[in-house]
């Protein structure tokens, strides 16, 4: 059975949609209302509070914790310092991702790998013969995400963390509200935001803190469908949504690698020793990739006339749709296909993630996505598209 994370006795009053989503063996606000407009217009343009608690959270300490996780990631963690963060995959010995997410280097030999699936298995059996200590941590802290241009000055107000210096993808310590807190300058929005990772027993008078000194920067408690809607239009990937992991995947077909997931500057390929995956990706590397994870545009015209044809509106998925759809080359030919699609009311342009052939991955290649309208299967043009489609200057800021 679901339960609440650390948050729940918050969120649940707050929460009048009833709309709950599980993840990983709980249960998180998809909306707390009945439109989640005003949510997603917080993170674009106030500031959003999202309960990410469920996020697995493994540690990896002891003297060899430098050498297993450079082992297992693909990045090059003996040159990330203490206080830093950095993104990466983490693949099996062909190359083909099974997970990807944020490690922090919370000390010289411990490192915190946060996860959308649980990870320790993988880092315990790649641990055998290493002097280290692998734990799940994920019970221990509550997480939160502040996101939204208004992040920056809620934090300066409730904390004692030096938010006005902190960097892209680093960490700091401090209290909020007498709480030990550690706030990190990431996020899954594409946005100015910061991520809270509090001691779960202390986490409702944390957000208590950010909500009572947020009030006057409109903070908003947000649900994990507003923030999908924004990490499209980051162009940020999900997993078991745009690519499957490794472990679970059904078909060979089915894998991807780091490189066609768009994460080849993740790779390090250079570092020293081995790591998971390594010569599998330096003969990709040398060969050229299969397919690719790219961005997609479906034009607005020759889906309104699809429409019209048939005597109804366009059918547009104002909260993201994971329901994958053929795509195909102008002859017909099957090229790959749309894993998640959303109307951006930001851009005003329907857009998608999308795998395709490489072939047809250079942006402004011309395809077709399958529509069915009227219960009858239909084609129409679709541009590819660089990632991000939207990307703020604060976001680094």
């Amino acid at each position: 059975m679901a339960i609440g994370t650390a948050f729940h006795p918050r969120t649940a009053a707050l929460c009048h949609s009833h709309e709950w989503r599980r993840w990983s063996g709980f249960v998180v606000a998809s909306s707390y209302n009945e439109f989640t407009a005003p949510e997603y217009a917080a993170i674009r343009h106030a500031a959003a509070l999202i309960d990410v608690s469920p996020l697995f959270k493994t540690w990896i300490s002891g003297p060899d914790a430098t050498d297993l996780v450079n082992r297992i990631v693909t990045q090059n963690m003996s040159k990330v310092a203490e206080g830093r963060v950095v993104y990466t995959p983490w693949c099996d010995t062909d190359g083909m991702v099974r997970q990807e997410g944020t490690l922090f280097r919370l000390g010289p030999d411990t490192f915190q790998l946060c996860s959308a699936e649980p990870a320790i298995g993988w880092v315990s059996r790649n641990g055998v013969g290493y002097d280290v200590e692998v734990t799940d941590r994920t019970d221990d802290f509550g997480a939160l995400a502040l996101q939204g241009p208004n992040s920056r000055r809620i934090l300066a107000e409730v904390s004692d963390v030096p938010v006005d210096t902190l960097k892209f993808f680093r960490f700091a310590r401090g209290t909020i509200d007498g709480v030990p807190v550690t706030v990190s300058r990431t996020g899954y929005t594409g946005d100015l935001g910061y991520e809270v990772w509090v001691p779960a027993e202390q986490a409702v008078r944390v957000w208590d803190a950010l909500m009572e000194g947020g009030a006057a920067y409109q903070v908003t408690p947000c649900g994990l469908a507003a923030m999908d809607i924004a990490r499209i239009e980051a162009g940020f990937v999900l997993i078991n949504v745009d690519y499957h992991s490794s472990e679970t995947a059904r078909l060979p077909s089915h894998k991807v690698s780091a490189y066609e997931l768009g994460l080849g500057w993740a790779v390090k390929l250079e570092k020293d020793g081995p790591f998971n995956g390594k010569q599998a990706l330096i003969d990709e590397k040398a060969g050229g990739s299969r397919r690719a994870v790219v961005g997609i545009e479906i034009g607005w015209e020759p889906l309104e006339a699809a429409y019209s044809a048939a005597g109804t509106m366009p059918d547009l998925p104002h909260l993201p749709c994971r329901e994958s759809v053929p795509l195909y080359e102008s002859g017909g030919r099957h090229i790959g296909r749309v894993t998640t699609r959303v109307w951006s009311t930001l851009l005003k342009k329907y857009i998608g993630i999308a795998t395709v052939d490489s072939k047809h991955a250079t942006p402004g290649s011309e395809i077709l996505m399958e529509i069915t309208v009227d219960y009858q299967r239909k084609t129409v043009p679709a541009t590819v598209r660089n990632f991000p489609f939207w990307r703020p200057e604060r976001m680094r800021a």
